[in-house]
């Protein structure tokens, strides 16, 4: 008797979990209609693309998740599951993918992200949204580039300007982002701090330097000025204006590779500024560069650009 009703409480354990497991699966693999490599410019002799994911029921605004770890971008098919949680509320979902470094520098990575979002926003009747909904996504390296376009986007000074896409503005109307460098400047605890004020030591040939004889990792003495006024320019720290849109950072504070402090210190300068209310950042106590459980963060993120983009 006893393992017969063991038996029907694994038997019901287990039906229960598999009910979970497809409900799941089917809340992440919405129905969409799907738009996929439409070029938006050429660096270096490649073709930049992003993909479109359309819900059946759009609301009008657009998340645009930047593809990027590390400023590197893959090449191959988006899967929408990250953004089903965008998608089931109505945002179209726009995935752009950009060169990775050290084929394109970091510099040329943010004028390139620049362009896709102009391009976007020069054809947002055809894909169903308006011009003055965009919202910005992305960890990491992706956060940076994030916060790049809510610090630094905007209209293109006429002499800069080569078509009619560029007439459009590469601003966002929200970010919300995961662990982002902020301060290229003062790396602080990271992993990536050479010590002596140089880039990330992984990613030097990444910002167009060229390393130091027999040390792969730190570039030369005489370039480090050159270098700091690359990291200012690179910087969204250095960047913060009161036209800054609302962001929501969420960052782990036992990251080493970028550490709780680049959020932190740009909360910070926020506040000197008096637009500190315009940043949520959202500590994870003991999280480090990345988690399990990150994808209920995405609800945290929807429920962000449900109140920012109405």
């Amino acid at each position: 008797m006893i393992f017969r009703r063991i038996a029907k409480a694994v038997a019901v354990g287990v039906g229960v979990i598999l009910l979970f497991a497809a409900l799941a699966w089917w809340y992440f693999h919405p129905t969409v209609e799907i738009q996929s490599d439409i070029g938006y410019t050429k660096r270096n002799g490649a073709t930049l693309s992003y993909d479109v994911f359309t819900p059946d029921k759009q609301n009008g605004a657009a998340v645009l998740l930047l593809i990027s770890g590390s400023w590197k971008s893959g090449v191959e098919d988006f899967d929408p599951w990250p953004g089903a949680v965008f998608l089931r509320r109505g945002y179209t979902v726009f995935a752009i993918r950009h060169l990775s470094q050290p084929k394109a520098t970091v510099a040329e990575i943010v004028e390139d992200l620049n362009r896709a979002v102009r391009h976007i926003r020069h054809h947002a009747a055809d894909f169903g949204v308006e011009k003055d909904r965009f919202g910005v996504s992305g960890g990491s390296s992706g956060g940076h580039l994030s916060l790049m376009l809510a610090t630094r986007g905007g209209v293109l000074p006429p002499e800069q300007r080569v078509d009619s896409i560029d007439l459009e503005s590469s601003a966002v109307q929200a970010a919300a982002v995961f662990f982002p460098v902020t301060d290229l400047v003062d790396l602080g605890p990271s992993t990536q701090n050479p010590g002596d004020g140089g880039p990330p030591m992984s990613y030097v040939a990444g910002f167009g330097f060229q390393s130091r004889k027999g040390d792969r990792k730190r570039i030369p003495q005489s370039a480090l000025p050159k270098w700091k006024d690359v990291a200012e320019e690179l910087s969204p720290i250095y960047h913060l204006s009161k036209k800054l849109p609302p962001v929501l950072i969420i960052h782990g504070d036992a990251d080493t590779l970028v550490p709780v402090d680049q959020s932190e210190r740009f909360l910070e300068r926020a506040r000197e500024l008096g637009i500190a209310k315009r940043i949520n950042l959202q500590i994870r106590e003991g999280k480090t560069h990345g988690w399990p459980t990150m994808i209920f963060e995405l609800f945290r993120m929807a429920d962000f650009y449900d109140r920012h983009l109405e």
